[in-house]
């Protein structure tokens, strides 16, 4: 996907994790000028190494880029980054976009979106459905939230990093969109493991399972393709999805949950297997590691794979 004539002439990316650290490169490869920032050394020198610019700080890059995207994995960073925007903006006040792709409670997105009440200032909230390796596949799911008008003109930016980035509404949407995703594959992932456990105990090659099931338009489904050969295999590096990160976005759906007052049996019966992956070492390893709690509860693992 080249960049068309109404993109944006420079994208700053604040947070260069393994998520805004692949939407940077892939920016570059097609052809946009990016600049960044992160507080981490190897992620400014991953972005140097793309060709793109490692700034200083996060003033450097709000006055450097027409659009920002913030990516950050704890709600501390994300305002504390956000502090530093808008003292940014007060003192140099300009036009500018900013895209949260951030998975952090609602609360907080509600606190950037008053503080950010600025002339010129559009803020989206835009979550991000997928992992790095799905990114490759064109497979991440971009829920693009806020001023319809401004997120089509950011068009050329969600359709170089996906092909499927819709539009679902007012400012706020794109998270609880996400949260209904993650409220699915924390299910899914779970399930997956217990199918291959069961498939195992009762004499079945759980390969054969996922070969005739993975691609069946019914039962399969994204999750099982990806996760269940870390579970066939026992291998769960290099992670897809850390469990320890997993466990902060179960939080946050827990929590929006509970705010509304809606029930989730399902998904809270799947959060003790992640705890207990937490409890046997797994905190870095892939969330199909939940197949190793499963196995070990039916006897099947005497040993943990990591």
């Amino acid at each position: 996907m080249k960049k068309t004539q109404t993109a944006p002439q420079t994208i700053g990316i604040i947070g260069l994790g393994i998520m805004g650290g692949i939407m940077a490169e892939t920016l570059l490869m097609n052809d946009f000028a990016v600049c960044g920032y992160d507080v981490a050394a190897d992620a400014m020198k991953r972005l140097k190494k793309a060709q793109g610019r490692p700034l200083k700080s996060v003033r450097e890059v709000i006055l450097e880029s027409d659009v920002v995207i913030t990516s950050l994995a704890t709600s501390q960073a994300l305002l504390e980054v956000y502090a530093e925007i808008k003292q940014t903006l007060i003192d140099s006040p300009k036009k500018i976009i900013l895209i949260e792709t951030s998975t952090l409670p609602m609360s907080d997105k509600e606190y950037i979106a008053q503080e950010l009440k600025m002339n010129g200032v559009e803020l989206l909230d835009c979550p991000i459905s997928g992992t790095a390796a799905r990114m490759k596949d064109r497979a991440w799911t971009i829920f693009v939230s806020g001023n319809e008008k401004i997120c089509k003109k950011m068009k050329p930016i969600f359709q170089c990093l996906s092909d499927n980035f819709p539009h679902v509404g007012e400012y706020g949407n794109g998270l609880k969109m996400k949260m209904i995703a993650n409220h699915l594959v924390a299910i899914y992932n779970v399930a997956c493991a217990e199918s291959t456990i069961f498939a195992r105990k009762i004499g079945l090659d759980p390969q054969d399972v996922l070969d005739i099931f993975g691609p069946s338009p019914v039962i399969g489904t994204g999750v099982m393709r990806l996760r269940m050969p870390f579970m066939i295999d026992r291998q769960y590096t290099p992670p897809t999805m850390k469990v320890e990160v997993w466990q902060k976005d179960m939080q946050v759906i827990g929590d929006l949950a509970k705010s509304v007052g809606c029930p989730l049996p399902i998904f809270n019966a799947t959060a003790p297997i992640y705890t207990a992956a937490m409890a046997l070492g797994l905190a870095k390893s892939d969330t199909a590691s939940t197949s190793e709690v499963i196995g070990q509860m039916a006897g099947l693992y005497q040993d943990i794979k990591h």
